[in-house]
């Protein structure tokens, strides 16, 4: 039993900017991180879809993370990535405005949500990690895309 909470003790996050503020999401959920590519726009998709890629023959939906947050983001530029991530059965691609690291931070300095002063809804928030003086907020991606939004960007 001691070794299962050991191991649950450390997490390893991928940190990426958006705006002013840093995010992670867990690097389990990242399959890849890609230079920004040209977006295939998809008519009827919801205002935070910014269309599709074809990632060696598989297509995967691209979604503006700043938008469904309701951010503001910075300008795209060299630094601009797509963050391949996975949840449940979906790849979908994030728009970020930088990937700076990964970190391995301990389980205990993840805090659940505190109350919010950020625009960022908290039914998207997992907690926030208390890293050095940083204040890093780490992404739920299972409610990123709602599981009906998921189910209909599914290709």
């Amino acid at each position: 039993m001691a070794e299962e909470a050991r191991a649950a003790e450390e997490m390893q996050l991928v940190v990426f900017g958006l705006g002013r503020e840093e995010f992670a999401v867990e690097v389990t959920q990242v399959r890849e991180i890609i230079r920004m590519e040209e977006i295939t726009r998809m008519p009827k998709s919801p205002h935070f879809v910014e269309g599709i890629i074809n990632l060696r023959g598989q297509i995967i939906a691209v979604i503006d993370l700043a938008k469904r947050l309701n951010i503001p983001s910075g300008e795209r530029g060299p630094e601009t990535r797509i963050i391949v991530v996975e949840a449940g059965e979906v790849k979908v691609g994030m728009i970020v405005d930088s990937v700076s690291e990964v970190l391995r931070v301990s389980s205990e300095a993840v805090e659940p949500n505190p109350s919010l002063a950020s625009d960022v809804s908290a039914a998207f928030l997992q907690g926030v990690v208390k890293h050095d003086n940083r204040l890093i907020i780490l992404l739920d991606l299972t409610k990123i895309l709602s599981l009906e939004e998921m189910a209909g960007l599914g290709f």
